[in-house]
């Protein structure tokens, strides 16, 4: 089968984590297609149901274009590690959802496909493998999740954001390997610290205290908004305190009291959209989550971080590992499981007070995060391997 030199085909979905790096190095690909004098062409393939296609759909590049020039749905069923009824009805949406790849695949002929993980990538990436077009896939996390287990059977090459992740696998494996970091949509490396203030109406203030920024995700974390309603005496004391309290996790009757009675230190929002990258810039330290998107775009702003990952039954431990790679590389503090609490907190943040201190952390991010963005590492291999 000929393929299409000038189109490249991405995959993966489910949540925005495994949509916005994709989206990251798609961008990359077309602006360095673009200086090479090269058209190219950007489908994704993502589940038909939820929020893949709205946030691909609405991707803009740098250009001010579309990042993607068609989305396709399919069918997603979730793989999972333990015994339910849904596994059953699943395994249909699954065998769906590779038929419908296979002739999406079979019909345009991509150069490559490149996933970004999640369940709905790993037919996409079967159907490439059997058509004789290149997969690559990407792990964002230091241990790899079950649908890049399956993926990597299908793949030519899986990148990585740890050194230590590629040195876990078997030796014959680590040959298809290559270690890039975790791509971080370009408009990160674009930000105003300025802009990020004026949102927050505080301005450019000399001697201010930090600021600190309060992330668990879209969502929302009840833990971690339950650490800030416990310790905001301390925390309003000692910081300007901005808490994206979640879409899903929040109290917002709370959070309104809290900002009437401390309307100078604390500052509430639901969710912050597309300012976001400018207030991540503004701030001087966050508190968050240890997903590995969140942590990358506070790493590549060089962000001191204070980490509480989810742990549990109810997860395979990524956000554990994450967050306890940082910390042994002098990046991040972590509150870990029982250590979740005000006395751990107040110990965390108070190392943080300081400037010198913060830019011990930050030195120490900026070691890990490299000179040249992931997004084009990643980039600049696909386009030498399957466009040039």
């Amino acid at each position: 089968m000929k393929l299409n030199k000038n189109l490249i085909c991405f995959t993966g979905g489910g949540t925005a984590g495994h949509i916005y790096p994709g989206l990251a190095v798609a961008d990359e690909l077309k602006t360095l297609a673009a200086s090479n004098n090269k058209e190219l062409k950007i489908f994704w393939i993502g589940c038909s149901k939820g929020m893949d296609k709205n946030i691909v759909e609405k991707a803009l590049g740098p250009d001010g274009k579309p990042t993607a020039d068609k989305f396709y749905g399919i069918p997603s069923g979730k793989l999972r590690r333990y015994l339910s009824l849904k596994n059953l009805t699943d395994l249909f949406r699954i065998a769906g959802g590779f038929f419908s790849a296979f002739h999406i695949l079979r019909k345009v002929k991509p150069a490559l496909l490149f996933s970004k993980g999640g369940f709905v990538s790993v037919p996409p990436c079967f159907a490439a493998h059997l058509l004789g077009i290149p997969v690559y896939t990407h792990e964002c996390d230091f241990t790899l999740g079950l649908a890049n287990r399956l993926n990597f059977k299908s793949a030519d090459y899986m990148f990585v954001s740890y050194e230590e992740t590629k040195n876990k696998l078997p030796s014959a494996d680590q040959k298809r390997v290559i270690v890039t970091g975790n791509p971080v949509r370009p408009v990160f490396y674009k930000t105003e610290a300025k802009r990020g203030l004026d949102f927050l109406g505080l301005g450019e203030k000399e001697n201010r205290k930090p600021l600190l920024l309060v992330l668990g995700g879209s969502s929302g974390a009840r833990q971690v908004n339950q650490l800030v309603f416990d310790n905001i005496d301390f925390l309003c004391q000692n910081f300007i305190v901005v808490h994206q309290t979640g879409l899903l996790n929040a109290d917002d009757n709370r959070s309104a009291e809290l900002a009437k009675k401390y309307p100078e230190e604390y500052k509430p929002y639901n969710f912050i959209y597309e300012q976001m990258p400018d207030v991540l810039s503004a701030a001087d330290l966050i508190l968050s989550r240890a997903g590995a998107n969140s942590i990358w775009e506070a790493a590549v702003l060089l962000k001191p971080m204070v980490l509480v990952p989810l742990c549990g039954s109810g997860t395979r431990g990524d956000q554990v590992d994450n967050a306890e790679f940082f910390k042994s590389r002098g990046a991040a503090e972590v509150l870990l499981g029982a250590e979740a609490d005000s006395q751990h907190l107040k110990a965390a943040l108070s190392k943080m007070l300081d400037a010198e201190s913060r830019s011990n952390y930050s030195e120490a991010l900026k070691k890990l995060t490299g000179e040249q963005p992931s997004a084009e590492k990643i980039a600049s291999i696909l386009f030498e391997r399957g466009i040039k």
